[in-house]
């Protein structure tokens, strides 16, 4: 997932984004301990993604912030 694609989600679809991608991670990790992960990369992928859309929401909210005070 593009930071750009990320910009143009809400701030709540934002969230629930970071909550799906976190769930799919701890199912990646289980399937990875049962040596029944296919494509390990997808771990590695997931965290950058998980890392984007956080550092998107961060960049928003400080926006919003800045923007109230």
């Amino acid at each position: 997932m593009k930071a750009s694609e990320i910009r143009e989600l809400s701030l709540d679809e934002m969230q629930r984004k970071a909550s799906e991608l976190q769930e799919e991670l701890f199912n990646l990790r289980f399937q990875h301990q049962i040596s029944q992960l296919e494509n390990p990369q997808k771990m590695k992928q997931t965290k950058r993604d998980i890392a984007r859309i956080k550092t998107v929401i961060r960049a928003v909210t400080l926006n919003q912030q800045e923007n109230n005070g």
